[in-house]
């Protein structure tokens, strides 16, 4: 590998329920490629997901590690949870595996996790949510994470979860007029129960946010979702 002089080029990877994207960051996570996505494959089992994550790095020239945000749970390396890809995901090796695959070092991460990583400014406590296939969610501390937070998953309102309530098919069904009244919400019942100094949204649906924002509320652009591969690395 490339050391110390610049030239180490990161493949940052994000897998999503709709789309799988990669982009090629130099050492400081500047992008050096033009982003490449493809869609999901469908069914989403690893072994197709990774065929198309080979295929768009083959389009990025040459990198020598790579980075991956997972939605889903992610413990060393490995996905233990999946809930809008696959049920093969649950207990898979996906660093083990996807590095064989590219020949180079593989580290994995939640992808809101990720996304955060690329948007905080590392002061107090700040709350990353990505709205999305599903409802992903970032919580640092000085800059430091708190891994796999999945707050998705947990009830919200009416008996639903923040993911059934604010998912892209529940968006798809009830329109963007309804589902910004409920981000609303959203964003209200997070502040009572972080308390966070900052709160960023993120995603491929946060561009049809139209609600006014509290001032301590920022709209990221999909990207960071990429950009925060760089910090991986920076052990």
């Amino acid at each position: 590998m490339v050391e110390k002089n610049g030239a180490i080029r990161t493949l940052s990877v994000d897998i999503g329920g709709s789309g799988v994207k990669v982009l090629v960051l130099d050492i400081t996570g500047k992008p050096l490629t033009e982003r490449a996505r493809t869609q999901t494959p469908q069914p989403p089992k690893p072994q197709v997901v990774i065929d198309a994550i080979v295929a768009l790095a083959a389009t990025q020239g040459e990198f020598h590690r790579v980075s991956v945000g997972f939605p889903g749970v992610v413990r060393a390396g490995v996905t233990e949870t999946a809930a809008n890809l696959d049920p093969e995901w649950i207990g898979f090796d996906l660093a083990t595996a996807l590095s064989k695959r590219l020949n180079n070092p593989v580290r994995v991460i939640n992808d809101a996790d990720m996304q955060g990583l690329g948007s905080i400014s590392g002061k107090g406590v700040e709350l990353v949510i990505t709205l999305g296939t599903g409802f992903g969610s970032a919580l640092f501390v000085d800059g430091k994470l708190v891994p796999n937070l999945e707050m998705g998953h947990h009830e919200f309102r009416k008996g639903e979860t923040y993911e059934e309530q604010l998912g892209r098919a529940t968006l798809e069904k009830v329109g963007e007029k309804k589902w910004n009244r409920r981000l609303q919400k959203a964003i209200a019942s997070l502040e009572h129960l972080f308390n966070y100094d900052y709160l960023y949204i993120g995603g491929g649906e946060a561009v049809r946010v139209k609600i006014e924002l509290p001032s301590n509320v920022k709209i990221i652009p999909n990207i960071t979702g990429l950009l925060g591969g760089i910090t991986l690395w920076k052990d």
